[in-house]
């Protein structure tokens, strides 16, 4: 794992409340790290950077994301926050990055929304 990769496992997995996550470079449109075995391909890194865009017409149609489509439950210019049935899909704007995670039944969004949130202020405390 990468330095990044250890990150996102020690800021987000090991909460036990994440699934999968990964930091999206909004500029160049790729991943910059993910959570070990979580593939992301073109079409969703699009989709979800993309999401920020238009975060009216994001709360308006919601995210089809996963082969699943979330109910955009709040966006505006920093969060996105989406739901389908048990799982949930939490993404956060800096200023270079989108950081994103998912949560499944049995996890806790609240725990789920906190660390990505914590996360993604630690990167806009660094400029990134």
């Amino acid at each position: 794992m990468n330095q990044l990769q250890n990150l996102l496992h020690d800021a987000l997995i090991s909460t036990q409340h994440i699934d999968r996550c990964a930091l999206l470079n909004k500029d160049e449109y790729t991943v910059k790290a993910s959570s070990v075995g979580f593939q992301l391909n073109d079409v969703d890194v699009e989709v979800l950077i993309d999401a920020f865009q238009n975060t009216n017409l994001t709360r308006e149609r919601g995210i089809y994301f996963d082969e699943s489509n979330y109910t955009c439950l709040r966006s505006d210019e920093n969060s996105i926050y989406a739901k389908d049935g048990t799982k949930g899909l939490v993404m956060a704007q800096t200023g270079k990055y989108i950081l994103m995670g998912t949560f499944k039944e049995n996890m806790y969004a609240s725990v789920c929304v906190e660390a990505i949130e914590k996360l993604a202020e630690y990167f806009r405390q660094k400029n990134s």
